[in-house]
């Protein structure tokens, strides 16, 4: 598990018995509200690729590609265009989709994740969610008996009673639209913005992340994606979903020094083998008059180092 610090940005209906409401907590708890992305956070695939193997049809990146320098829908809604306009997608019904999430290789440890939430941190309570641009169909078989799926929220289509294709989208939770749901659990949880906790790995989960930020929430990054990493109040990279626990115990639980974050996962069983906190400098020099044979001792004072 690789742990990047803090970044210097801009300061930041179903089984009711397993849903955490914010008027059965007692007066001492805080009540925290923890959203994730799924694609490529909770799971090491993307589902549009996974879909695209399913019915044998190559170049799925090729056309993400495309549809992003086109500018057409938001960022992370590609999937969701595809299975509307591209006629190499429209073949795909609702039974394809709940293959594909059986086909997901999910990360290690997520049932683990959410039962500590859930059973609460040092006077903390966690209620755990998942907001994802891919279908809903997808997410909700990949984390079937792991996440109710009440508390999956992901791109929903319509379908025709009659043939079973795609009609239509109901809600699209890419960019902006995560934000929508975001601030919908808040409104039914009665969360306040400081307590939201985001985790995401891609573009799209800018707006959200941004939006965190500016009301002083916590925000998590999985990936060193050029894009996330930089707006992320702290980045972790793991192959293993409890790798989130890290900043959540030091930032929002205040465990104060690493042995007591160590102490938290061996007392249930848990070792961290490996912790390494590292800085990260990512310099682009553009080549200029040293390029060209000029020596720095020749260049004006006002363009020297120090």
């Amino acid at each position: 598990m690789r742990l990047l610090p803090t970044p210097t940005a801009t300061p930041p209906g179903g089984d009711s018995d397993r849903r955490i409401d914010a008027e059965r907590l007692p007066d001492h708890s805080r009540h925290c509200l923890v959203a994730s992305d799924f694609d490529q956070t909770l799971s090491f695939n993307d589902s549009g690729e996974v879909l695209s193997e399913l019915l044998g049809r190559p170049g799925f990146a090729d056309k993400v590609r495309g549809l992003a320098g086109a500018h057409l829908v938001q960022q992370g809604g590609e999937l969701a265009y595809l299975l509307l306009h591209d006629p190499e997608y429209r073949c795909v019904r609702r039974e394809h989709l709940a293959e594909v999430g059986r086909r997901i290789r999910l990360k290690r440890n997520i049932d683990a994740l959410i039962e500590i939430l859930e059973g609460g941190i040092n006077g903390h309570r966690f209620s755990f969610f998942v907001i994802s641009a891919a279908p809903e169909e997808v997410v909700r078989s990949a984390l079937e008996g792991i996440v109710p799926p009440q508390n999956i929220h992901g791109t929903r289509f319509s379908y025709d009673e009659d043939s079973g294709e795609i009609r239509s989208v109901e809600r699209l939770t890419a960019g902006y639209g995560k934000v929508a749901v975001l601030d919908e659990l808040q409104a039914r949880l009665q969360v306040p913005a400081d307590r939201i906790i985001y985790v995401g790995d891609g573009s799209s989960d800018i707006h959200v992340m941004l939006h965190v930020n500016r009301r002083n929430g916590f925000t998590i990054a999985v990936s060193e994606n050029k894009h996330i990493a930089p707006i992320a109040r702290r980045t972790v990279l793991s192959d293993n979903a409890l790798s989130v626990l890290v900043p959540i115990l030091e930032d929002v639980v205040d465990l104060a020094t690493p042995a007591q974050v160590r102490g938290f996962f061996e007392a249930r069983g848990l070792a961290v083998q490996e912790w390494d906190k590292m800085q990260v400098d990512v310099v682009t020099f553009r080549d200029g008059d040293l390029a060209r044979g000029s020596s720095l001792h020749d260049a004006p004072a006002s363009a020297r180092f120090g």
